[in-house]
C-alpha cells in the first residue's frame, strides 16, 4: 500500500495534477476503504485523458521488516499490468535504515517513488 501511496504520488506531481489527498480525498466516503490498487487505476485514467504516457518508475520502501524480495515479481507484475508499462520498466526495491529512526524502531515504513512521462 505505501510504495503505491508513493507511486500514485510520483506520477500525479510528474504531470502537475495534484498529489493523491487533492485527487482521492480520504473525506470522501467512496474512497473508504479502497484498493491502493484502484487509485492506481484511476490515475492511469486521469493520464490517458490528459495523454500523458508513463515511461518508468523506481520506488523504494523503506522498512527493517517484513523481507520483500518474495514479493516483487508480483508486485511489479500488478503495477505492470494496471499502467500498462512493461515490468522492466518499473523497479521496486527495500532498503532499511540500519535501525535508526522511526523505520529502523519498526514502528512503521516509508516509500519514495520517481517517475519519468512523457507528454502525447
Amino acid at each position: 500500500d505505501v510504495i503505491l501511496h508513493a507511486i500514485i504520488d510520483a506520477l500525479l506531481g510528474a504531470a502537475s495534477l495534484g498529489n493523491i489527498g487533492q485527487c482521492f480525498p480520504a473525506s470522501d466516503p467512496s474512497y473508504k476503504g479502497i484498493s491502493s490498487l484502484i487509485l492506481l487505476k484511476k490515475t492511469k485514467d486521469l493520464f490517458d485523458q490528459h495523454r500523458y504516457s508513463i515511461v518508468n518508475i523506481d520506488s523504494v520502501v523503506i522498512l527493517e521488516e517484513p523481507r520483500l524480495e518474495n514479493y516483487w515479481q508480483k508486485m511489479q507484475s500488478a503495477i505492470s499490468k494496471i499502467i500498462d508499462v512493461p515490468n522492466d520498466k518499473i523497479s521496486l526495491k527495500a532498503k532499511t535504515t540500519e535501525l535508526m529512526g522511526f523505520t529502523g524502531r519498526k514502528e512503521g515504513i516509508a516509500a519514495m517513488a520517481t517517475t519519468l512521462i512523457s507528454e502525447g
